[in-house]
């Protein structure tokens, strides 16, 4: 089974994540599409974080009976931060009959090469790009690992979400309307 990882917070999940996963899971040769839920990215502050669990549950509504869709709290165990090197190695451990393949924007990609043993993400796994506008792809672009992708997106930024919330301001129709409702039931972005 080849399997997309789909990093992210998801601080909170919007319909952009959600085209982007369903994008690669239909559009590719992935058989399911896994989307990781990261405690703390090395490369952001944990202060405007939303608890694990709470980030993990507004996932799991988004991604409803997608069957092609799965969450992964796989991250919640290991240290923190979160590199993706020791991510991919636990689960080829864990799940040693499954291939992994990394999804990631194009302005990753144009930083990978200065992630933590970003040449061994490179020689054992396959990374799928989704191409972003106005993001330079850097020096890995023709990288024979490196698959290019034109997914549908979006402008719309999970740190936007979190002001119109703590503003008052509606967010109805840039998130699906089960993760809608249990933001309005649970006001997790108004406590920070």
């Amino acid at each position: 089974m080849k399997v997309g990882l789909f990093f992210g917070s998801f601080n909170p999940v919007h319909v952009g994540h959600m085209i982007i996963a369903n994008f690669m899971a239909t559009q590719t040769d992935l058989d399911q599409v896994w989307m990781v839920v990261t405690p703390q990215n090395p490369h952001k502050t944990k202060a405007s974080l939303a608890n694990n669990y709470d980030r993990l549950q507004l996932v799991n509504l988004a991604i409803g009976d997608n069957k092609l869709l799965k969450s992964s709290d796989i991250e919640f165990t290991l240290p923190v931060p979160s590199y993706t090197i020791d991510t991919l190695t636990y689960l080829k451990e864990k799940f040693p009959t499954k291939e992994f393949v990394l999804i990631m924007g194009g302005d990753n990609l144009a930083t990978l090469h200065k992630w933590k043993n970003y040449e061994k993400i490179l020689e054992g796994h396959e990374i799928f790009v989704y191409k972003r506008p106005s993001y330079p792809l850097g020096e890995l672009e023709n990288h024979p690992k490196i698959h290019l992708f034109e997914a549908p997106l979006l402008q719309i930024s999970s740190t936007q979400l979190r002001k119109n919330i703590k503003e008052g301001k509606s967010i109805r129709y840039l998130v699906t309307d089960e993760v809608h409702q249990y933001l309005e039931d649970n006001p997790i972005y108004l406590r920070m």
